[in-house]
C-alpha cells in the first residue's frame, strides 16, 4: 500500500511539474518593433538622432537601452531572422559600449543605426491603395 501511495505521489508531482514547464511562456517583447523606432528614431529631433550627433545624454542612452532588447524578442516584419537578430545585437552593444563611455562607442553605433540598411532587409514595403 506505501509503495502504490508514493508512486501516486511521484505521478502527481512530476505531473504538476510538467504542467508548469509548459505554462511557462518565452520571454514576451515590452514594446513592438513599432513602438521602439517611434519612441527612438522618429523625427529629426529624435533620441537616436541626438545620440548619433553625439549630444546623448545618459537619461537619454537608458532609454535607448529600455527600448532595444524589445527588438530582440520581436520577429522582424520581412527578411531573415538571423540576420534581424545580428543587427539588433550589433545596436544593442553598440548601446551599451555608449553607456560605459568606452572608446569608439559613438562610431559603433552609428554604424549600427543604418536605418536604410535594416529597412531594406527588414521593413515591408508600404501598400498603396
Amino acid at each position: 500500500m506505501k509503495t502504490t501511495v508514493r508512486f501516486a505521489a511521484s505521478v502527481l508531482i512530476a505531473g504538476v511539474s510538467v504542467a508548469v514547464v509548459a505554462t511557462q511562456a518565452a520571454p514576451k517583447a515590452k514594446y513592438t518593433t513599432e513602438e521602439v523606432m517611434k519612441a527612438l528614431h522618429k523625427g529629426k529631433d529624435s533620441i537616436g538622432k541626438h545620440v548619433m550627433d553625439g549630444n546623448g545624454t545618459k537619461e537619454e542612452i537608458k532609454k535607448l537601452l529600455e527600448y532595444y532588447p524589445s527588438m530582440l524578442l520581436n520577429d522582424p516584419e520581412k527578411g531573415d531572422k538571423a540576420e534581424w537578430k545580428k543587427r539588433v545585437t550589433a545596436l544593442l552593444a553598440a548601446t551599451k559600449a555608449l553607456d560605459k563611455g568606452a572608446p569608439g562607442a559613438l562610431d559603433q553605433y552609428k554604424e549600427a543605426v543604418n536605418c536604410k540598411a535594416c529597412h531594406s532587409a527588414h521593413k515591408p514595403d508600404k501598400e498603396h491603395k
